[in-house]
């Protein structure tokens, strides 16, 4: 270990790129970079491991898949056009809302030169998403039936909370009140997994897609499964508007979750929003969650569900933390459920 240098350890090296130290352990398992070893034998990363770091982050963030990245860092250049090609779009797209939101602005400060009071409802949507969606019931029991609004749906919208508060219900719901929107639910591991090869049979381009899909997902370190599939089936088909996934680690090892959630988040303009209910910390990494990404927590007081800002110290966020688990432990309770009492 050169001792001139300044090194970091893996929680500081993580905080500084904004990742988790789990991604630093997964890039070092794919041999995107090798952290010096301390004499005690720590891992610590100094100016250059630090760089090849950057540069990995980077790439992550245009949508790579780890194994693109290690052609791209080899000096291959194939991959990276489509995946520019996906970063202009996003960008395209975020300069239309904001050039909308622009010229909102301006005519709202033309009105009020010319003595025109506008709306506080006018007002107040400048600071919403272009793109809002406002969906509206009442909740279901375990709830008393209070009314529940969703203002702003992002591209991935985590649902979570502990066994008994209701979140599956509440995800039904909210897919029945959703306008053009399927739930995908449990069975999809077991009676799905027919049905997916029958449809993957029938329908050449849907075929396609999840090839592309599954190529991508591999080269990430996945494993294909009939449960991987069938999900796959499910979020790849054409039609619905929304798509809500009951326990979407279901049947899925840590592997294929890491690489389904990295896959999930280079969602394109314009793509359907996805509303995953989850336990797992490989699905719902608080450290690594982005901004067009939000979570929904379904309090275990049964109390009416509400967003959680992903950052310690905000309302509901030990809550949603105690609520997750690694894939190790969720596979030991896989299949539990809470009692829930016949009601009249």
């Amino acid at each position: 270990m050169r001792s001139s240098d300044h090194y970091l350890r893996p929680s500081e090296a993580a905080d500084r790129l904004g990742v988790s130290t789990k991604a630093l352990r997964v890039y070092e398992e794919r041999g995107l970079v090798a952290p010096i070893r301390t004499a005690a034998g720590w891992r610590a990363y100094g100016p250059e491991e630090m760089g090849r770091l950057a540069e990995v982050a980077a790439l992550r963030a245009l949508g790579l898949s780890l194994a693109q990245i290690a052609r791209v860092l080899a000096g291959e250049a194939q991959d990276l056009e489509p995946a520019l090609a996906a970063h202009q779009a996003t960008l395209e797209e975020r300069a239309r809302l904001l050039a909308g939101t622009v010229a909102k602005v301006r005519a709202l400060r033309a009105d009020i030169a010319h003595g025109k009071m506008p709306a506080i409802a006018e007002l107040a949507r400048l600071t919403r998403a272009g793109t809002e969606v406002q969906v509206a019931f009442d909740l279901p029991w375990p709830w008393g039936g209070e009314r529940f609004e969703l203002r702003d749906i992002r591209a991935l919208n985590y649902i979570i909370g502990p066994l008994g508060s209701g979140k599956t219900r509440f995800a039904q719901r909210l897919a029945e009140a959703l306008p053009d929107a399927i739930f995908l639910g449990l069975e999809r591991a077991t009676d799905g997994a027919a049905e997916a090869r029958s449809r993957l049979a029938a329908d050449p381009m849907l075929k396609a897609r999840i090839e592309r899909t599954l190529a991508w997902l591999i080269e990430d370190g996945a494993t294909v499964s009939d449960a991987l599939m069938a999900l796959l089936v499910g979020l790849e088909s054409e039609g619905p508007a929304y798509i809500v996934v009951d326990m979407v680690e279901q049947g899925l090892d840590r592997a294929t979750q890491e690489a389904l959630i990295a896959h999930l988040r280079r969602h394109q303009p314009g793509s359907r929003p996805l509303f995953l209910l989850t336990r797992s910390s490989a699905i719902l990494d608080l450290a690594a969650i982005g901004p067009d990404e939000t979570i929904i927590l379904c309090p275990a007081n049964h109390s009416p569900p509400t967003h959680v800002a992903p950052y310690p110290g905000a309302p509901g966020y030990e809550a949603v933390a105690t609520c997750l688990a690694p894939p190790e432990v969720r596979a030991r309770t896989e299949g539990v459920i809470a009692w829930r009492p016949e009601v009249a």
